[in-house]
């Protein structure tokens, strides 16, 4: 019994041993790969995250979530089988990228507003790439082609609201969030508009007064909160660039890499884009980065792989909301899953949409 229930522990307290050990062999790729990392998180990330992180915790704290959960609950319910204020999560986070949609997420769960279920099937499906990164960073500095970004776009997008639908499915039998503990319940569907907005905004103030807080005093806490959550996306974003270092140093990466190849094989992508797929399964930047500079192989191929990689979001971005969720009740494997099938129907998407979306001439 002692044996068993040692077993789950084997595989990641082996793993910390062989990554010691390669950073004493290794010390000077180490701290390179360190630095790089820090790099893109001082450069790239604190900037595009921090100003949403500070907006989504005063918007919670002024009542905005639950205004906009009373106003989208008769749209949310019956698409996503998600309460209203997860509309507000929809937005936020295709709007600002992984992984802001986790981060508000697990904020709806602490108040009470999404049930277990609901933030598995909300976290599934918000947590995408935002549209500056795929826009200016994706189709035009590392592609070089401005053309490309409706059909990325239309494959990573639609590729996450398809998710979203087919997650509706998951965990039926649980019950949903009836309303939010501020809100009166709704009338039927015979309320007008006129009514519904009265008690969006009689909801909003509620939740307001509930919070409590000054403005002086909520904006405080919401940038020491950010603070704390950038901190915890920089330390990731380092081990994980140090990690991905340490295994190409041992070689791992390219057996990774021919496995990878073989798997392309056989659906007819050239085996070229493979280091692009294995440097995406952990960081989306280095990933899309590869495919761009993966000239001669298709574009249609290259673009194809940029989206599983957008879509999948890298290791790092895996462990940014693992650590997110780790302080709620809602399971990581859900949303693992809707990953790897988010990212295989976006690149699936890009081949249908090619001829209709895609670059011309």
């Amino acid at each position: 019994m002692v044996r068993f229930m040692l077993r789950p522990a084997i595989i990641p307290a082996w793993s910390a041993v062989l990554i010691t050990l390669l950073l004493i062999l290794f010390p000077s790729a180490a701290l390179e790969s360190s630095l790089r990392g820090l790099s893109i998180w001082w450069q790239v990330l604190f900037p595009a995250l921090f100003p949403f992180f500070v907006i989504s915790e005063l918007l919670l704290g002024l009542g905005i979530v639950h205004f906009f959960g009373t106003i989208l609950d008769p749209l949310m319910r019956p698409l996503f089988r998600l309460p209203g204020s997860g509309g507000f999560v929809v937005t936020m986070g295709y709007a600002s990228g992984y992984p802001v949609g986790a981060r508000l997420t697990a904020q709806l769960w602490e108040q009470k507003l999404v049930t277990r279920a609901e933030g598995e099937r909300l976290v599934a499906f918000t947590t995408t790439s935002d549209p500056i990164f795929l826009i200016g960073a994706v189709s035009v500095g590392f592609f070089h082609n401005a053309a490309l970004a409706p059909v990325l776009a239309a494959a990573h997008y639609g590729g996450g609201l398809l998710i979203g639908f087919l997650m509706r499915f998951h965990d039926r039998r649980s019950p949903g969030t009836i309303v939010s503990p501020t809100a009166k319940p709704p009338m039927l569907s015979t309320r007008s508009k006129k009514s519904r907005l009265a008690e969006a905004l009689r909801t909003m103030h509620q939740a307001r007064l509930l919070d409590g807080r000054s403005i002086g005093t909520l904006l405080q806490d919401a940038v020491q909160a950010a603070l704390r959550l950038m901190i915890v996306v920089g330390g990731l974003v380092v081990v994980f660039s140090v990690i991905m270092e340490m295994l190409k140093q041992a070689g791992a990466i390219g057996v990774l890499s021919e496995a990878i190849q073989a798997i392309l094989n056989l659906i007819g992508v050239p085996a070229a884009l493979s280091d692009s797929v294995v440097n995406g399964l952990f960081e989306v930047t280095l990933g899309v980065r590869s495919a761009g500079a993966a000239a001669g192989s298709g574009l249609i191929h290259q673009a194809a792989i940029a989206a599983f990689v957008l879509s999948w979001g890298g290791l790092s971005v895996h462990a940014q909301v693992a650590s997110l969720l780790s302080r709620t009740d809602l399971r990581y494997r859900p949303f693992l899953i809707a990953r790897l099938v988010h990212g295989c129907i976006a690149a699936a998407l890009v081949y249908i949409l090619w001829s209709i979306l895609g670059p011309t001439g």
